[in-house]
């Protein structure tokens, strides 16, 4: 796995080794120590900027190496493009910053701009974008069959107004990308090493940072009627999981917020086969439960004041002899009955389970579960938002703040009854498919009938949790989206 970098605060001052990065907004004007750097080097910087026709646009950069008068090894200058930043424009500057000074070993990220310092708040979402730009997913690449050598970390330090504040603030956000990087590693890992059981285990480690955690196993499950859970994993010899993320960290007798994940670890789309070309891809079909195992990570780290439940229904979707047979009815945990038109629109069996059980076990304040689970949400929104469907404006209200904040956008779509009808069923209480048309809705209108009254969000992820565009903080297959979105709805309105 590549080394992250190691990252600490100091007051501001003028960096004398390793390479320098200074930020510059559309006026190209150099901050205080950013003067005094230019000064050392004979006016290198302003020369540069001139040279490189740098407009200061926002995240472009451009390099001065090996510049005269001074020991550093570059210097580097980032664009602010036009005030006022957001917040996800910070992180994106650190990843920005970052990538520019990809091989350095020592860097000295000065924190200000036209002699306007920057907040630690600020400062310390910087560190967070160079930390999720620097993960690199390479476990598996060896040097001629031989197991790379782990590269020294480099080592960040960011200078700033007020360094002691950042560092304060770095503790909760080091923990939160912690939770974003966990939720990358589990999408990326092949399923031949993630299976189930193994990413229960993943869940389970949490309990070294004060979690509750609980795994049922297939018993269990089978005591409980889990049977629309258990009939995806059923054409698996890998025996099915649920893994329940419990962080108590608000008052004794608030009712909890609950985060549920689809997880499953490979789809092969069982009987229902897909076709081979992009299979591959589909390791990448927990991200739901990834998301909501990084989030708990979040949670439970920073140690916040709120009470969290995440639960993760991890299965595997196979053909066998024993597998689900399109035209099979099951009877749900909640008593309902489910005719199975198409075995590839599975994890909303394991959702509907997950979800019941939430509803009936922890009376909480609301559900939200996260599932890569269909691609019409990738034709509606292609893989810049997330679809969310609620029978919730106001947590709709709060999640899509919240998408504005970190980047982690959100979009809303519908839900009707008019919808509701394309899943009703000649043989049960409902199909679980509504046909190719609004696809995406009529899964959320099949989970909708096991939240009762609970408030509750579904958020499909197909198009942004795997094979997401690039951008500034994530450069690999796998983004870990919805841990910083749901860490930040949690922080700005169920915290105290």
């Amino acid at each position: 796995m590549a080394t992250l970098p190691f990252i600490q605060f100091e007051a501001l001052g003028t960096p004398e080794t390793g390479a320098a990065v200074l930020f510059v907004d559309k006026s190209l004007a150099l901050g205080a120590t950013g003067k005094a750097l230019d000064e050392k080097c004979d006016g290198a910087i302003e020369r540069a900027i001139k040279a490189a026709d740098f407009k200061g646009g926002f995240c472009k950069s451009v390099q001065i190496l090996a510049p005269a008068g001074v020991a550093l090894d570059r210097i580097i200058l980032i664009g602010l493009g036009d005030s006022p930043l957001s917040e996800r424009d910070f992180a994106a500057l650190g990843g920005a910053a970052m990538g520019a000074a990809k091989g350095a070993e020592l860097i000295h990220v000065v924190v200000e701009a036209d002699d306007k310092e920057i907040g630690a708040a600020k400062a310390s979402l910087i560190a967070m974008g160079m930390k999720l730009r620097a993960y690199d997913f390479d476990l598996y690449k060896t040097e001629k069959g031989k197991p790379k050598e782990a590269k020294e970390a480099a080592k960040v330090t960011i200078l700033c107004a007020d360094a002691k504040e950042a560092a304060k603030v770095w503790e909760s956000d080091a923990v939160v990308s912690d939770g974003t990087l966990l939720a990358r590693d589990l999408v990326n890992e092949p399923a031949n090493v993630l299976g189930p059981e193994e990413f229960a285990a993943k869940a389970k480690a949490l309990e070294a940072l004060g979690a509750e955690v609980e795994i049922l196993e297939q018993a269990d499950l089978e005591k409980l009627g889990m049977n629309a859970l258990l009939g995806v994993a059923q054409g698996s010899v890998r025996k099915p999981r649920v893994a329940i993320m419990k962080w108590m960290g608000g008052k004794k007798d608030e009712a909890p917020v609950v985060f549920v994940g689809k997880g499953v670890v490979f789809d092969t789309g069982g009987i229902s086969i897909k076709p081979a070309g992009g299979m591959e891809d589909m390791k990448g079909d927990m991200g739901g439960a990834a998301a909501v195992t990084g989030l708990m990570h979040a949670l439970s780290g920073r140690k916040a004041k709120v009470n969290a439940i995440g639960i993760i229904g991890l299965v595997e979707n196979m053909p066998d002899g024993n597998a689900q047979r399109p035209g099979d009815i099951v009877t749900s945990m909640s008593g309902q009955t489910i005719e199975v038109i198409n075995t590839d629109a599975e994890g909303r069996l394991v959702l509907a389970d997950l979800l019941h059980y939430s509803k009936e076990t922890f009376a909480p304040r609301f559900m939200i579960d996260l599932a890569t689970l269909t691609g019409a949400v990738i034709v509606a929104l292609g893989a810049h938002n997330a679809g969310i469907f609620s029978n919730s404006d106001d947590l709709c209200a709060q999640l899509s703040k919240s998408g504005t904040t970190t980047g982690e956008t959100v979009w809303r779509l519908p839900l009707a009854k008019e919808y509701d009808k394309m899943i009703d069923s000649k043989f049960a209480d409902m199909k679980n498919t509504g046909g190719r048309w609004a696809g995406s809705i009529t899964a959320a209108q099949f989970l909708k009938r096991f939240v009762g009254d609970v408030d509750w969000v579904h958020i499909d992820v197909a198009g942004t949790a795997m094979d997401a565009p690039k951008n500034e903080i994530s450069q690999g297959w796998a983004s870990g989206f919805g841990v910083r979105l749901l860490d930040r709805l949690v922080k700005d309105n169920y915290e105290g």
